[in-house]
């Protein structure tokens, strides 16, 4: 049947101009950011539905709480979850510093200050894409959470922060194919790089010489280079070294020291310099 009064370009060119249009979209925001401001909009206005959908889960846990004095349990549990999480991203510096006490004081004639500040968050929901590792927490713009900030469990070094939005922000894992880490190896100080496996238990150090020094069991640490994650901190265990000599590189894995399965409570960390920085930022808007 013929279609007298049909107008417009056909069907192949509309989705040939929309391709070309989305490609264009992408570049453009790729390249140039153009869509950063409406991603925190559009976050913000999102988050909210992310209260919703955890509300179920929070009525059935306070439910089941109260056969056990509920409100004693809940206060004393915040409490002391508040002060283990604060107490752990203490006790994790506490081998580093005694190691590097000594120099550092020859060096700097000035005893170590911690002046970095630390706050608790919470897991909101996980990412359920097979092929990216994210997780949404409860602290967003209004706390201070800017992007690339380091994020901890009680173990070691989660990810970092991605994006944010006023009221939540999203953490990419360090378990995640994009994400990449500078270590060194306690042991010996030797510097590598970490990147994720796409396996939450499992990590990748790629193009490591032969003959480097490494062994099953070395513990990796945050180098500092970088200027994400601070210095110090715990990362994986090295848990494979495979040398074939026709490969050109060794092959080896490493396990994440923080739990990124079974997270629940996180803590963030401000540097100095990103203290200073956000001062400075304060005091330019007043």
């Amino acid at each position: 049947m013929n279609l007298m009064f049909s107008s417009g370009p056909s069907l192949p060119n509309r989705l040939a101009l929309a391709l070309l249009l989305s490609v264009f979209l992408i570049v453009f925001d790729h390249k140039f950011n153009g869509f950063g401001t409406t991603r925190v909009y559009l976050n913000s206005l999102v988050s909210p539905l992310q209260y919703l959908a955890n509300l179920p889960g929070q009525l059935l846990s306070a439910s089941a709480s109260r056969f056990v004095s509920h409100d004693r349990l809940f206060s004393d549990n915040a409490e002391l979850t508040h002060d283990a999480m604060l107490m752990n991203g203490q006790l994790q510096l506490l081998t580093f510093l005694q190691e590097e006490n000594d120099r550092l004081r020859s060096l700097l004639n000035s005893p170590v200050q911690d002046n970095t500040r630390k706050v608790v968050a919470e897991l909101m929901a996980v990412d359920n894409n097979p092929y990216s590792h994210q997780i949404v927490i409860n602290k967003g713009a209004i706390n201070g959470v800017f992007e690339e900030q380091p994020v901890l469990d009680g173990k070691g070094i989660v990810g970092q922060i991605m994006q944010v939005s006023s009221t939540n922000s999203r953490v990419l894992l360090i378990a995640d194919v994009t994400h990449a880490i500078p270590v060194r190896i306690a042991r010996n100080n030797v510097r590598l790089i970490v990147t994720g496996s796409g396996s939450l238990n499992e990590l990748l150090i790629q193009h490591v010489a032969h003959s480097s020094d490494l062994k099953v069991g070395d513990v990796l640490l945050s180098s500092g280079l970088g200027n994400v994650f601070p210095e110090g901190y715990p990362v994986a265990t090295i848990t494979s070294i495979i040398r074939d000599e026709s490969r050109p590189f060794s092959q080896v894995r490493a396990k994440p020291v923080a739990q990124l399965d079974r997270l629940k409570y996180l803590l963030l960390l401000w540097s100095e310099r990103t203290l200073n920085e956000s001062s400075e930022t304060e005091m330019m808007v007043k």
